[in-house]
């Protein structure tokens, strides 16, 4: 493995931004480094004079849809997991609803094979949950898996387990976290028929956020919340969306106390309901993007900590997908490239600073699913590290995207600052816009 001095950063790390550098060797940081190292003492090693940009630890997803396998014209392992070292995420968690649906052991370690062939970042899987699976439930080793997935909303495919009693045995015997989607079906069942006799088959898309309506979300929410106080489940409910939602959550533990966990994405903080008129189909995601209230909500919940991580729900559809009618058009877009770039913009905006962004998207993940020596500028720990200049401005346009599916919500939108170097396990694997072959990642350890 390669040897590095990162000296002249301004390292963001653990509610702390301060001056020095980092020394990188065998994979791990070996060394933080004062301001003033003598660089003297250096020999052989690459120095990267950082000159004055933020160094921090990498970004863990915790939630993203690579489409491998099956659905690979949409997007693949490769190419996914290169835009999103471009986006400074160095640890990606994927989830089961592929072809196969990833519904036994066996299924799921083909894909961890998968991708320490072709992932530069690190890499883990969850196992999906169903209404006859418990078995292979069961079998999952905690130390070796991110956590089991269970759709109580139908969001794609057929993995909706909606047997009550399956749902009590999921929460009741599952050896790791339980993540959810969570969205009351019935009830968007019954709007979406509503709006169908209302506009036929032409539904406008910003209707989107009526059909799957808050009101479905906290139903659904508040039941697996229900399920995990009564089992003592760790549960994680995934891309919260809505004000409402927060009351089902605490701040008032400490993160690696709490048994029940809640996730933001970065198109909810982002985006609302305003923004269908522009965008149209390219925001349409399950859970919906809603009101400028709930946006707000949701970034004031992260703040104080009843919000625990960012992720992004990175779930790539063609382009021409997407052009469909409202009923027959996909729910889902790619964002892993860009979800830190838009994180550091509402830095840009004062709306949240550098130390609360390193939180939710690398300390907090990491300590969430108990993560073996990742998520922190600490000596000893896997050197997965990202350099950010903040004051490079850009515009994301098709010559700069690097999702297979070749389009960004994003698009034509300007930012301000720009990722400028990833390392993944101490080598270095994006570097001024180009992606540097190197070695692949490694399967994420989690801790008991």
């Amino acid at each position: 493995m390669n040897e590095f001095y990162i000296i002249n950063a301004l390292l963001v790390n653990e509610g702390r931004c301060f001056k020095g550098g980092l020394h990188i060797a065998n994979g791990k940081i070996k060394q933080l480094l004062a301001p003033d190292f003598d660089l003297e003492t250096i020999t052989s090693s690459k120095i990267i004079d950082a000159g004055g940009k933020i160094l921090m630890p990498g970004v863990i997803d915790d939630q993203v849809h690579f489409r491998e396998p099956g659905l690979t014209y949409k997007g693949e392992i490769f190419t996914e997991s290169r835009a999103a070292i471009a986006g400074g995420i160095t640890s990606f968690m994927e989830m089961p609803n592929t072809n196969p649906q990833t519904l036994t052991i066996d299924l799921l370690e083909e894909k961890f094979s998968r991708a320490a062939e072709v992932s530069p970042a690190n890499f883990s899987f969850y196992l999906g949950a169903s209404n006859d699976n418990i078995s292979e439930i069961r079998k999952v080793d905690p130390s070796k898996i991110c956590g089991i997935k269970v759709f109580m909303g139908a969001s794609t495919g057929n993995m909706l387990v909606d047997n009550e009693d399956t749902l009590a045995a999921i929460f009741a015997e599952s050896p790791t976290l339980v993540a959810v989607h969570a969205e009351d079906e019935p009830s968007i069942r019954e709007l979406t028929q509503k709006y169908k006799e209302e506009y036929g088959e032409n539904i406008p898309i910003d209707k989107h956020h009526l059909i799957r309506s808050a009101e479905a979300c906290y139903k659904s929410s508040s039941k697996a919340v229900e399920l995990a106080n009564r089992y003592n489940t760790r549960l994680h409910v995934l891309h919260l969306s809505t004000a409402k939602e927060m009351s089902l959550f605490s701040n008032t533990i400490p993160l690696i106390q709490k048994r029940i966990t809640a996730e933001v994405c970065v198109h909810h903080l982002w985006f609302s309901e305003e923004d269908y008129q522009s965008r149209g189909s390219y925001i349409k995601w399950n859970p919906a993007i809603k009101r400028i209230t709930d946006r707000d909500a949701l970034l004031k919940a992260l703040l104080d900590d009843t919000l625990d991580v960012v992720a992004t729900d990175h779930a790539p559809h063609t382009f021409s997908e997407k052009q469909n009618p409202y009923l027959s058009c996909p729910s889902g877009g790619p964002l892993v490239q860009h979800s830190l770039t838009v994180m550091l913009q509402l830095f840009h905006q004062k709306k949240i600073s550098l130390e609360k962004i390193v939180e939710k998207m690398c300390h907090a993940p990491a300590d969430l699913f108990r993560i073996d020596k990742r998520g922190y500028l600490r000596e000893g720990y896997w050197a997965d590290l990202v350099l950010v200049d903040l004051n490079q401005a850009w515009e994301v346009n098709k010559s700069n995207i690097l999702y297979k599916c070749g389009w960004s919500p994003f698009e034509g939108m300007h930012f301000d600052s720009q990722i400028t170097h990833t390392f993944v396990n101490g080598n270095l694997v994006f570097e001024n816009g180009q992606i540097l072959d190197s070695a692949p990642g490694m399967r994420l350890i989690f801790k008991p």
